[in-house]
């Protein structure tokens, strides 16, 4: 692989590597690290990567790899960028015929995403998203859960995303800080846009459900700010069901606090990432059941995500490999001529892309309209990017 993005002091760039190497299939060969290309250089050599690959921009690199003999070049990118630049970076790689595993969201507004759309099916290469939290073992099994009727008819959602690192104004002066909170780079979105996206793309990949209405609260609770860091938005889905989502970057102390509860007419379920190994199942009659990883029978998609046995906790990282293993088991299947397909892989794509940027905008667009109840385009004339 390749990686745009991610040099020295990057963290999420340090989280995909760890990530990419877990099963040992993948080698990172080259970069454009940096903006500044001499700490591009010094990061790659840190990796051990040869100077000459530590390119100056992404399009050096683009150009240099495909000109490769095929068993040289890299087979795929990896997007570690701040959000302005994911789709430019992802557009020319898929010209160049390169696969791209992207972070999130993946563009800076919905029109960038619906055009990514037409490109990936133009260039017939493969495209992934990091929603890492779709890659929990428990995850996997609560989505089947709910796919074999165990809970019955759905009929409340609550999910919650919360964090305490943007709480104070002086937090600001961080690099990871400035650009989420700077919309040129961020888009209209900071704390929707950074854990909002994924905590509804965590609700709709386990329910398998969408969501079809919205009505959202979005606050810049410090003062200054421009972009929001704290929100709450009503949700209703597609079979009926109503729900809740909350998202915070200003609750203090609290430490990437992620928890799903997803609620049947039969059964209901819960699970917290800060407990990422447990699933409680419950009931309004019976004794609530602690589902464990690792032990009993599980779905053949919980299966394949645990990577030890019982009482060797697996967390973020081996859930963030998860993603990485399923997207080189698709470009083998592609290089094979098999089927492909995200869902196959349980990778999301660029479905759950276009879905993400659009919860994004539409939730900033209910915030400021005075409608109780939005609902949820998809659609051109809705994105920034159309004025």
């Amino acid at each position: 692989m390749g990686m745009v993005g991610g040099g020295k002091g990057a963290f999420i760039g340090a989280i995909h590597r760890i990530a990419a190497f877990m099963d040992g299939d993948i080698e990172l060969i080259c970069g454009a690290f940096n903006s500044n290309h001499q700490h591009c250089i010094e990061s790659g050599k840190s990796l051990y990567i040869a100077e000459q690959r530590c390119y100056a921009t992404y399009q050096d690199m683009f150009k240099a790899e495909a000109a490769l003999p095929e068993g040289q070049r890299m087979e795929f990118v990896v997007i570690v960028t701040p959000n302005h630049l994911h789709f430019p970076v992802a557009k020319m790689a898929m010209e160049y015929g390169f696969h791209v595993l992207s972070e999130k969201p993946a563009t800076i507004n919905l029109n960038e995403a619906l055009k990514l759309k037409k490109i990936i099916a133009q260039q017939n290469t493969l495209y992934a998203l990091t929603h890492t939290y779709t890659g929990y073992p428990l995850i996997k099994q609560a989505r089947h859960l709910v796919a074999q009727g165990e809970l019955g008819n759905i009929t409340k959602i609550v999910v919650e995303y919360s964090q305490g690192w943007l709480a104070l104004k002086a937090d600001e002066n961080s690099k990871q800080a400035s650009w989420r909170l700077d919309e040129s780079k961020s888009g209209l979105s900071c704390c929707m846009g950074d854990i909002g996206v994924h905590a509804s793309n965590l609700a709709e990949y386990v329910s398998g459900m969408t969501i079809t209405e919205l009505c959202a609260d979005l606050t810049s609770t410090v003062n200054g700010r421009t972009l929001d860091d704290d929100g709450t938005v009503l949700l209703k889905f597609s079979n009926g069901a109503k729900g809740v989502l909350l998202a915070s970057q200003i609750s203090l102390g609290d430490e990437n606090n992620l928890k799903l509860r997803i609620y049947g007419d039969k059964k209901s379920l819960e699970w917290s990432q800060l407990e990422p190994n447990t699933l409680w199942l419950k009931s309004q009659n019976q004794a609530s059941e602690m589902i464990r990883a690792g032990i009993g029978e599980m779905c053949v998609a919980a299966q394949q995500a645990m990577r030890t046995p019982a009482g060797h906790p697996e967390g973020y990282l081996e859930a963030f490999a998860n993603i990485y293993a399923n997207f080189v088991q698709q470009i083998r299947a592609k290089k094979t001529q098999l089927p492909c397909d995200n869902q196959y892989f349980d990778l999301p794509g660029i479905e759950e892309a276009v879905r993400g940027m659009a919860f994004i905008e539409n939730v900033v667009k209910a915030s400021i309209s005075e409608e109780k109840w939005w609902p949820f385009i998809i659609d051109n004339e809705l994105s920034a990017g159309e004025k």
